[in-house]
């Protein structure tokens, strides 16, 4: 076993052993958090959302060993590529999106039945071709003008096709572009004027919805009333699921009431997936929260140590770029909790239920598995390959295999 192990699992050992405690983590916390949907919404079982989960576990399992086996340097291109697909999801989505339970829910796209979010998708895929483009032009001169189609204009759509059903995505979204081009040296004048843009963008697009809600209906008032409602606290709804949050927290301090024993999960409706902290708190107690935290914390160390080990730039922007929402998203969920921010929707990576976060997650964790698995030769950091260096090489892995299929028929 420990040879297969060491012949087949590559990459940082650290970071192998975090992924595992999360999903040892979020077991107990998704089946307990599930007799909400069974017992309070009255669909499923609970035996029947734990194999769900695993499931899923299961899949995304396979696809971070797939990715973790190819070599990162690839990822400059399949990003390159994947960039015009997700905008048409995106497009699709927002034109056919599916409606669940009757809400707005054009965040969402069914394919043979199987629901999933293309704005998960288009984060990495957007993360990983930001991360290429610093790489590419880093220390140069450019102005603003020449960063602007290549850049910020990918930036600017991706984030806006979701920012119409989904806000708080986009926001994370562009604050995690912002923090890496900052991290890469990016022009801070170029960073500045980019986000003046955006802010002039979504003041525009504000007042238009405002002006014209048929266009839009109740996507603005959603924005605006939970906001008010985390200023103000006079929202029925937000107020009403904050406070059972943080009901649940303050029964929780100290030992806990013990796993699976959680009585605030009946009255949050999106205990498995938005407030799933808050239910971990209130069943394991202070010790379990701190545990869900040291876990984020040493993913943190560990996407930190392998960026620095990176034997490219590519490489320590690509940790960084796809590391920072995951680790954003998980203080944003804990966040909202604990009412330091108003309820965005977010789900806790790697814990909460959901097929798409858990999936598109060990995308993102399979790419940085990848960077880490490529040690730099003589300790020194080597040249990014170009693009068209990495088209060959893909070009020559496919032929060969092209081959090798036809000599085995």
């Amino acid at each position: 076993m420990q040879e297969w192990l060491s012949t087949h699992i590559k990459g940082d050992r650290g970071l192998w052993v975090t992924i595992l405690l999360f999903t040892l983590a979020s077991l107990p916390a998704v089946y307990s958090t599930s007799t909400n949907l069974v017992y309070v919404v009255g669909k499923g079982t609970t035996i029947g959302y734990l194999v769900k989960h695993l499931v899923f576990v299961a899949g995304g399992y396979t696809i971070l060993y797939l990715v973790h086996k190819r070599p990162y340097a690839q990822f400059r291109v399949w990003s390159k590529l994947l960039l015009p697909v997700v905008v048409l999801l995106l497009l699709i989505t927002l034109l056919k999106g599916t409606t669940i339970e009757g809400a707005n829910a054009s965040r969402w796209l069914s394919v043979w039945g199987i629901s999933f979010q293309p704005s998960a998708l288009a984060l990495v895929v957007l993360m990983a071709y930001v991360a290429s483009y610093l790489a590419k032009n880093y220390g140069k001169k450019l102005t603003f003008r020449e960063t602007f189609l290549p850049l910020w204009v990918p930036v600017g759509l991706i984030s806006g096709l979701i920012m119409i059903s989904n806000l708080s995505t986009a926001v994370l979204i562009l604050t995690s572009v912002v923090i890496l081009s900052f991290l890469g040296k990016f022009p801070m004048k170029h960073i500045l004027s980019a986000m003046l843009i955006a802010i002039a963008f979504m003041g525009v697009f504000f007042l238009f919805v405002k002006a014209f809600p048929e266009v839009m209906p109740n996507r603005v008032d959603t924005w605006m009333s939970r906001i008010e409602s985390f200023t103000a606290g006079d929202d029925e709804k937000e107020g009403y699921q904050i406070e059972r949050s943080k009901m649940a927290i303050a029964k929780g301090i100290g030992l806990g009431q013990g796993p699976g024993k959680s009585t605030m999960k009946n009255f949050l409706p999106q205990s498995s997936s938005d407030f799933i902290f808050a239910i971990i708190t209130e069943e394991w107690g202070t010790v379990g929260a701190i545990f869900i935290m040291l876990l984020y914390i040493l993913l943190l160390v560990r996407i930190v140590a392998i960026s620095l080990k990176a034997p490219t730039l590519y490489g320590q922007l690509l940790v960084l770029g796809l590391g920072i929402p995951i680790l954003l998203q998980a203080v944003i969920n804990m966040g909202v909790a604990v009412e330091l921010f108003p309820v965005t929707g977010q789900n806790l990576p790697l814990i909460s239920s959901g097929g798409t976060s858990f999936l598109v997650t060990c995308i993102a964790l399979g790419c940085i598995l990848s960077v880490s698995a490529q040690k730099r030769k003589d300790g020194k950091m080597e040249k990014d390959k170009t693009e068209a260096d990495i088209e060959e090489e893909l070009a020559e892995s496919a032929l060969r295999q092209m081959k090798k299929n036809t000599n085995d028929e």
